[in-house]
């Protein structure tokens, strides 16, 4: 089944009225979810009767939050004089304690936005919020997969770019590539593209990005995939705020099903919120011990920051290096407590022609391992794993090829 990506929130202000300590917990956590970053929220104890007394006089925020213990027919009552207080626009959710259907039917006919049955989870609760604010008929939420090397120099742009390519042309969906890395980004020269224009005019002005303006700024590569490149020159300093980017993100979230976002290997505001606010995240690295502690740390980090997310996923990259000393790929996947998402082998004459030519992998040699590999990638990251060749499952695919690697690289 494929996974359901949350959108994010708009900038709203929501207001909690919480009646027992485990929503209150579950609210106070929800709030540092990175889907919640542009959310203020408030939480005050006391259900219904708290928020009528608190806007009798009071403008109301753009979601008010109800936890309820009272018997349905208070609850229904003080909810019809909260309605006579409210501005419009504002949107009412319940959570109650009650799997109660009559209520929830007669809640929605008075309309409230949603009825939530605690205990609640922090995902269930932004979930809910997330699909408030949700458009009836429009088109999915775009998922974004951040992609960034642990260390410069070992492949984490070739990676992104072939998988963004695999994405489109073997998943069939519409996907979008974007250079981040601003004064050196290759994704021009690996799709043998010159765009006159690119992420920087976004970089710069984030205030006018809007749909139009990325319409303008994209570069149609293939009929489902468009490159925003970067304009890889040293004329201006590319220094930035933290969100930045977050127009940049929005704005493709609405219109293209799956965004790529090339990510330099650096570590600043804009790129560590850009890693975090992402819904997938790829850590590229060669099996190697300065590889090792940066994904170590990379990976630590970044799950520390989005606990009701997925972990980052680990790509090892340049395995089996002839007369390069490393560590297994297994004992590596080990160190990090996670099995790679793939493992792709070193081949300096096939990725160094495609580089060469302005080419993917898949165009070179499209029965290749590492062709495969980012199949596997593509599927994954973007919720069809169960569609593995051969009926394989995805982990026993990755174990007998790091096995496969392993060996190849104590042979040599």
């Amino acid at each position: 089944m494929a996974d359901i990506t949350v959108a994010p929130l708009p900038h709203i202000a929501i207001q909690v009225f919480s009646e027992t300590g485990q929503v209150a917990a579950v609210v106070e956590e929800a709030r540092h979810d990175r889907r919640m970053a542009k959310a203020q929220v408030r939480i005050q104890a006391g259900g219904v009767a708290a928020a009528v007394e608190a806007y009798r006089d009071a403008p109301t925020p753009n979601v008010i939050v109800i936890e309820t213990v009272t018997d349905s027919n208070t609850l229904l009552d003080s909810l019809d004089e909260l309605a006579g207080y409210c501005d419009e626009g504002t949107r009412v959710m319940v959570i109650g304690h009650v799997n109660d259907v009559p209520l929830y039917r007669e809640l929605i006919r008075r309309g409230v936005s949603e009825y939530l049955v605690a205990p609640i989870n922090v995902l269930g609760l932004v979930t809910a919020l997330s699909e408030i604010f949700s458009t009836p008929g429009a088109k999915p939420i775009g998922r974004t997969i951040a992609v960034v090397g642990a260390k410069g120099g070992i492949g984490a742009s070739t990676i992104a770019h072939n998988l963004a390519y695999t994405i489109a042309t073997d998943l069939e969906v519409e996907t979008v590539i974007v250079d981040l890395d601003l004064p050196f980004g290759t994704a021009g020269l690996d799709f043998n593209q010159d765009p006159p224009q690119g992420v920087m005019e976004a970089a710069f002005d984030p205030s006018r990005v809007d749909p139009n303006m990325i319409e303008r700024l994209l570069s149609r590569v293939l009929p489902n995939l468009s490159l925003m490149a970067a304009p890889s020159n040293l004329e201006r300093l590319y220094d930035f705020g933290p969100e930045t980017f977050d127009p940049l993100a929005d704005s493709l979230r609405q219109t293209v099903p799956a965004i790529v976002f090339d990510v330099p290997h650096l570590w600043t505001g804009w790129s560590r919120m850009l890693l975090t606010r992402a819904d997938e995240i790829v850590v590229v690295a060669s099996p190697d011990l300065a590889n090792l502690r940066n994904a170590k740390n990379l990976i630590d980090t970044l799950t520390l920051a989005r606990p009701q997310d997925p972990k980052p996923k680990l790509v090892l990259n340049q395995v089996g290096m002839p007369k390069k000393p490393e560590i297994a790929a297994m004992e590596f996947a080990k160190a990090l407590d996670c099995l790679p998402l793939a493992a792709i082998g070193f081949d300096s004459a096939l990725f160094g022609l495609a580089n060469n030519n302005g080419q993917m992998i898949a165009e070179l040699q499209p029965k290749s391992k590492a062709r495969d590999a980012f199949l596997d990638m593509a599927r994954a990251l973007m919720g069809r794993q169960e569609a593995v060749r051969n009926k394989k499952s995805l982990m026993s695919s990755l174990r007998e090829r790091l096995n496969g690697l392993s060996s190849k690289t104590k042979a040599a």
